[in-house]
């Protein structure tokens, strides 16, 4: 047998298998099929076979791999970004956008970074992974990045009603919470001074509030101006669940500080909301006035105690008592106590030094004001100030009196016992711990919002798209929790502590995995991302053959036990067209 290539006029020759034989004492050849419609290198590795016998007698020289890019991170989370929901989110874009938005999306996840820097990472003469190849947008502009953003930002409402729909139809409870970062330029009319919960007092910031379900599943974000109070941001909120969401009644739960009594009287009651909150301390103080002292004794073995008061009308009110806690905070106020005396005996002995002594009662006053605010105690202190003099004593009743309430906490709710049991109540608010987690990926551990050099509409995209990052990072970390460091059996741990007031504690199992630092099949434990870096061993090799250079060959390399589990975990192939 051999392969014959026979010209066909002014079409493309035919390549046929062909196979001689003797008739008659004469030598003649018949087709046995026709090889045309096959790829140019697979023709001749066939005629090396037919004639020796051999495909490759040196791999060098046949084939060269030209590049070779990372590649099973992008298949993990493109895979999990597809399974996620993204291509109905990005469905309605342009053509020519939707590919972006998605790679948008991925790089979020693997490499946050500006856009400019995204940029550079998809292109194909830059590119840092196969992101851009596999999506076929390796010739983008930076330009049509900032299109597909500005497309995002006008189609947040629809996405975000979509995720309602998706995860909140039939549920009672939403978790809400506010943060801030801190903003470089002068682009972004968001821009103000206000509480930095980073401690970046000095830089103008924005502010920006996510809802979550009762499991920390992000449903919608909304960004503010810098200077905005936590509580003035609840009504937009409200808002947005009722009116463009479409869901009458839920129930909110945010710490004291967002869901103040003024707002629940002025927002969530005329909507017909409910609430799961925290007293302040001066409320818990009034509470212990009203009813005596809540002394240990008068709590059961879950350490939960239910009242009701006449200044919380149509509430209930469940006192939650942490033994731990309450040392810990007996200890701290002493150590404060102590190192606000050392601070004061600075400077008095400033006021008695022989040379330059300090002088004047408004001097000492001054100085003294700069530290006794420091650690948040001069409550406890009376000061005495002269012109040469400084004196100081604790105010012992005053210290008593909050070392009674130590460990105590009170959980406020508008939900009936049939609704939500003062065990549940106190769990709720707990779980305002997942938007907590929430930011600190989407801050400083995985996604990282800033840096944001952006005008307002498109920091309003940015953080979205943060927000739809985490979203399909917390549905990865739920399906590859066996391989992480996470406590995959947190809530059956959670059923069987004996009181939800206490701290929550790991798992027997996850202890297991801390201490061993390998899953129960033997395979060694991850963080997230470290897995993905992991992941991204797997490559993406181009190649060429000697036989014909200008066919381009793809090879993915083969997948190794741990980059083989994951993708089993994540249901996905590393093959992201399939």
């Amino acid at each position: 047998m051999y392969i014959e290539t026979v010209p066909n006029r002014n079409s493309p020759p035919a390549i046929l298998l062909r196979e001689g034989y003797r008739e008659d004492g004469k030598v003649r050849k018949r087709t046995l099929a026709n090889l045309s419609h096959w790829e140019p290198q697979l023709v001749e590795h066939f005629r090396v076979l037919l004639k020796g016998g051999v495909a490759v007698e040196s791999a060098a020289s046949v084939l060269s791999i030209e590049r070779s890019l990372p590649h099973g991170h992008v298949a993990a989370v493109l895979g999990a970004a597809r399974g996620s929901g993204c291509l109905a989110w990005f469905g309605s874009a342009p053509q020519e956008l939707r590919a972006l938005l998605q790679a948008m999306l991925v790089a979020r996840v693997l490499e946050p970074a500006s856009k400019l820097a995204t940029h550079r990472m998809l292109h194909d003469d830059t590119a840092t992974s196969s992101l851009g190849r596999v999506l076929g947008v390796g010739q983008c502009s930076v330009d049509e990045l900032y299109r597909a953003l500005d497309w995002l930002h006008e189609a947040q409402p629809g996405i975000e009603r979509r995720l309602a729909r998706q995860h909140l139809v039939g549920s009672t409870l939403v978790l809400y919470d506010l943060t801030s970062t801190w903003l470089t330029g002068r682009c972004c009319e968001l821009a103000a001074r206000g509480h930095s919960r980073d401690g970046k007092r000095d830089d103008p910031q924005i502010v920006f509030g996510l809802v979550c379900t009762a499991e920390g599943c992000p449903i919608a974000v909304e960004v503010f101006k810098g200077n905005t109070a936590d509580p003035a941001t609840v009504a937009a909120q409200v808002a947005k669940l009722k009116e463009r969401f479409g869901i009458e009644r839920i129930a909110w739960v945010g710490d004291r500080g967002m869901l103040t009594s003024a707002r629940i009287e002025q927002v969530l009651k005329p909507q017909g909301m409910d609430w799961v909150s925290s007293l302040r301390a001066p409320q818990i103080a009034q509470l212990a006035a009203e009813h005596g002292p809540l002394q240990p004794s008068l709590f059961d073995e879950r350490n939960l105690l239910e009242l009701t008061s006449e200044h919380f009308p149509g509430e209930r009110l469940v006192v939650c008592r942490n033994p731990a806690l309450a040392e810990e905070r007996a200890r701290k106020r002493l150590e404060l106590l102590a190192a606000t005396e050392l601070d004061l005996a600075k400077i008095a002995a400033a006021t008695e030094r022989p040379r330059s002594p300090l002088r004047g009662e408004q001097a000492i006053a001054l100085r003294v004001g700069r530290v006794i605010e420091r650690f948040h105690v001069a409550k406890h202190f009376e000061l005495t100030i002269t012109d040469s003099t400084l004196a100081w004593r604790r105010r012992d009743e005053a210290i008593k009196a909050e070392a009674a309430l130590d460990g105590l906490y009170v959980i406020r709710t508008s939900l009936a016992a049939e609704l939500l049991d003062a065990s549940a109540a106190v769990a709720a608010y707990k779980s305002l711990a997942h938007v907590e987690r929430a930011f600190r990926s989407m801050k400083t551990v995985d996604l990282n919002v800033r840096p944001v050099f952006h005008s307002e509409q498109r920091v309003r995209a940015h953080v979205f798209l943060c927000m739809l990052a985490y979203y399909v990072e917390w549905h990865m970390r739920g399906r590859l929790k066996p391989m992480l460091f996470d406590d995959e059996y947190l809530n059956e741990a959670s059923a069987t502590r004996a009181s939800p007031a206490l701290k929550a504690v790991r798992s027997d199992h996850a202890k297991a995995k801390d201490t061993t630092k390998h899953a129960d099949d033997g395979l060694p434990l991850h963080s997230f991302s470290t897995l993905l870096k992991d992941l991204a061993t797997l490559t993406y090799n181009i190649a060429r053959t000697a036989a014909n250079s200008n066919a381009e060959i793809v090879i993915t390399s083969r997948p190794t036990p741990i980059q083989t589990k994951a993708f089993e975990l994540l249901k996905l192939t590393p093959n992201c067209s399939q």
